[in-house]
């Protein structure tokens, strides 16, 4: 009489569920303290290139064109007082006040998205930095809830100054050029320690989109921006 084989008793699914929770633990447990690692490493020391960076030199050579990343640091204290005002006044003129997140800002964005009118952002600056420094580009429900996480981060353990000190040096401010101390250079032939009100409002005027938009070369509405920013810029009071 043939024997039967002896099958080897297949696992219960429950008894693999516990293995997964203990891995899924581990995955957030390793991703919570590297990230906060990150974010405190970079309150010391200076972020040395971002993804964007990367992205757009990448996207350079692929239209034929020669890799550049043109970005040269600023320390906050080596600013102009012009130019934080101005920032502050054109991108998030909430920004000392709140804890990352501006409401008003972001239902405003809403309503007009759900209407249909053209996409616009309610990013604050620290929404801004966040994204620039850690986090790869993209409009996903994914990315945008990383980017409330490093925002909630960077708030607690960077602090505005900081903040606004990361976000003025590495946002791009034209073909190839990052942060604010290489596009002065680049447009004004100074530093970004010595720029008057209105180079400054000029230079604000252009941050929403700078691959389209010059200093050298402004129109009629980023004229109008400039004046918009230069009016704002009288109600901003930084700390001493």
């Amino acid at each position: 009489m043939a024997r039967k084989k002896s099958r080897t008793p297949r696992k219960s699914s429950r008894f693999q569920l516990p293995n997964l929770i203990r891995w899924a633990k581990k995955i957030i447990l390793y991703f919570f303290a590297i990230s906060v690692l990150w974010v405190l490493l970079y309150r010391f020391v200076n972020p040395p290139i971002t993804w964007l960076m990367v992205q757009r030199a990448v996207e350079r050579k692929l239209d034929g064109k020669t890799w550049k990343i043109d970005h040269k640091w600023r320390d906050y204290d080596k600013m102009s007082h012009n130019l934080k005002v101005a920032a502050i006044a054109g991108e998030d003129a909430g920004f000392l006040n709140h804890w990352g997140f501006d409401a008003n800002a972001i239902q405003k964005a809403y309503l007009k998205n759900k209407a249909g009118q053209p996409i616009r952002g309610g990013s604050t600056i620290s929404q801004q930095t966040a994204k620039n420094v850690f986090l790869w580009g993209g409009r996903s429900w994914l990315r945008k809830g990383f980017e409330a996480y490093f925002t909630l981060l960077i708030e607690i353990l960077w602090g505005k100054e900081r903040i606004l000190e990361v976000y003025l040096n590495v946002i791009e401010m034209g073909d190839g050029i990052y942060g604010a101390e290489a596009a002065c250079l680049n447009y004004y032939s100074k530093t970004a320690e010595s720029l008057s009100k209105r180079q400054a409002a000029l230079l604000v005027a252009v941050f929403p989109n700078p691959r389209k938009w010059t200093p050298k070369n402004p129109t009629r509405y980023i004229y109008y921006k400039q004046g918009l920013i230069l009016r704002n810029m009288r109600f901003i009071k930084l700390p001493d």
